[in-house]
C-alpha cells in the first residue's frame, strides 16, 4: 500500500504468486476469511451510506419544523454535496499518505456527530452542520473503502456495492418506520448511533488482513486484459505495487480512466437530474395517491432498483458502461418530454421507468469499479479506485446546477 497506509499492507507480486489450478476458488482454509471479508465490506457499504440517508431525511424534517424558506433547501443540497466533492477531488493527490485506520475513525466520528447534531438541532445552522458532517463521513468513507478493495479479492467490490445500495432502501425504511411507530425524530436519530459503531466494528474486527494473493485472483490470460487503462510509460514502472506514484504516472493512469469516469458522470447527471428536477413534477391526479405519496413511491422504487442492480454483479457483468450512460440520458429525455406534454396515461408506467432508472444507475456504479479492478495493475489500482470516486459526486453536482433552475422554470410555466 502506498506511503503510510497503515497495517493493511499488500505483499509484493513475487511473494504472492499462486499456482492453484482454479485461482478464483478460495482454498478450503481461506473460506472463512473469504466470507468474513464479503460480510465486512457489505456492512461497510451499508453503514457508510446508511447514516447519510437517514440524517439527510431528518435534517429536512427539522428545516420544515423551522418553517424555513425554499432557499434553505438549496443550502441543504450545497452542504450535502460540496464537502464530498472537495474530499473526492483532493483524495487522489494525497489522501494515500494518511493510514486507513485514522480515516475510518474520522468517518465514524463524523457519522455519529451528524446524528447528534441533527437530533439536538434547534436552528438551521446546526442542522446544516449535521449535513456537512454526514457528507464528510460518506465521502471520506467511500474513497477509503473503495481504495481498500485494491488489497482484497475483486469480489468484495460487489459486496461493497450491494451494501451501499441496501443503505438507501433500509435507511429510508428504518427512519420512516420508527417515526411512524411513535418515536420522535430526535429519539429515532439517537437510536441509530449504533450504525457508526457497527462500521468501526466491521473494519477493525470483521475484515481480515489481505492475503498474499492477487486481488482478482485471476489467471495469466486475465492479467493481460489490464492493458487498456495503463499507458506504456506507467507500465514500465509498475513493478512495485506499494511504491509511490509520481505525478506523471498519476496523470497517465487518470487519462486511461476517463473511459470509465465520463460514462459514470453522465449516468449520475441524468439520474439526479430526474430525481432533483422532475420527480415533483411527475404528478398524476387520476390516482388515489397524494402528491407526497407519489413522490415517496418514486424514491422507494428508485432505491429498490439501485439495490438490485448493485447486487447483480455475479449474475450480469457489463463491460461497456457507455451503453448505460446512453440509456440513462434517453430516460431523462423521455421523462422531461412527459413533464412538458403529459402524455403518459398512468402513474404505473412512471413507476416502471423510475425502477429502470435505478437499475441503470446501480449497474453503472458496480460495473465501473469492477472493470477498473480487473483492468489495472496492482500498483495503480488503489489510486484508480480513489480517482474514479469523483464520478458520482461530480455528476450529482452538475445535475444540481442545471436541474434546480430548470425545476423552478417548469413550475412557472402556465
Amino acid at each position: 500500500m502506498e506511503g503510510g497506509a497503515g497495517t493493511r499492507r499488500r505483499p509484493s507480486d513475487s511473494e504472492g504468486e499462486e499456482t492453484a489450478p482454479a485461482p478464483r476458488v478460495p482454498p478450503p482454509g481461506r473460506q472463512g476469511a473469504h466470507w468474513k471479508n464479503a460480510v465486512g465490506f457489505w456492512i461497510l457499504g451499508l453503514c457508510n451510506n446508511f447514516s447519510y440517508v437517514v440524517m439527510l431525511s431528518a435534517a429536512h424534517d427539522i428545516l420544515r419544523h423551522e418553517r424555513t424558506s425554499g432557499n434553505q433547501s438549496h443550502a441543504v443540497l450545497l452542504a450535502d454535496i460540496l464537502p464530498t466533492l472537495v474530499i473526492k477531488l483532493l483524495a487522489p493527490l494525497g489522501l494515500h499518505l494518511l493510514p486507513y485506520s485514522p480515516r475510518v475513525l474520522v468517518s465514524g466520528v463524523c457519522s455519529a456527530g451528524s446524528f447528534v447534531l441533527v437530533a439536538f438541532s434547534h436552528s438551521v445552522g446546526t442542522s446544516l452542520c449535521g449535513v456537512v458532517l454526514a457528507s464528510i463521513s460518506s465521502g471520506l468513507g467511500e474513497v477509503t473503502f473503495l481504495s481498500l478493495t485494491a488489497f482484497y479479492p475483486s469480489p468484495v467490490i460487489s459486496w461493497w456495492s450491494s451494501g451501499t445500495g441496501g443503505a438507501g432502501l433500509l435507511g429510508a425504511l428504518s427512519y420512516l418506520g420508527l417515526t411512524q411507530a411513535g418515536l420522535s425524530p430526535q429519539h429515532t436519530l439517537l437510536s441509530m448511533l449504533g450504525i457508526p459503531c457497527l462500521l468501526l466494528a466491521s473494519y477493525f474486527l470483521v475484515l481480515t488482513s489481505p492475503e498474499p494473493q492477487d486481488p482478482g485472483g485471476e489467471d495469466e490470460a486475465e492479467a493481460t486484459a489490464r492493458q487498456p487503462l495503463i499507458g506504456s510509460e506507467a507500465q514500465q514502472s509498475a513493478s512495485a505495487p506499494g511504491s509511490s506514484l509520481s505525478f506523471r504516472e498519476r496523470w497517465t493512469v487518470f487519462k486511461g480512466l476517463l473511459c470509465y469516469i465520463v460514462p459514470l458522470v453522465l449516468v449520475y447527471f441524468a439520474e439526479y437530474f430526474i430525481n432533483q428536477g422532475l420527480f415533483e413534477l411527475l404528478f398524476f391526479r387520476n390516482t388515489s395517491l397524494s402528491h407526497a405519496q407519489q413522490y415517496r413511491w418514486y424514491q422507494m422504487l428508485y432505491q429498490a432498483g439501485v439495490f438490485v442492480s448493485r447486487s447483480s454483479l455475479r449474475c450480469c457483468h457489463i463491460r461497456f458502461t457507455w451503453a448505460l450512460a446512453l440509456l440513462q440520458c434517453l430516460n431523462l429525455a423521455f421523462l422531461l418530454v412527459d413533464v412538458l406534454l403529459n402524455f403518459l396515461p398512468s402513474i404505473y408506467l412512471v413507476f416502471l421507468i423510475i425502477l429502470y432508472e435505478g437499475l441503470l444507475g446501480g449497474a453503472a456504479y458496480v460495473n465501473t469499479f469492477h472493470n477498473i479492478a480487473v483492468e489495472t495493475s496492482d500498483k495503480h489500482r488503489e489510486f484508480a479506485m480513489a480517482a474514479t470516486c469523483i464520478s458520482d459526486t461530480l455528476g450529482i453536482s452538475l445535475s444540481g446546477v442545471v436541474a434546480l433552475p430548470l425545476h423552478d422554470f417548469l413550475c412557472s410555466l402556465p
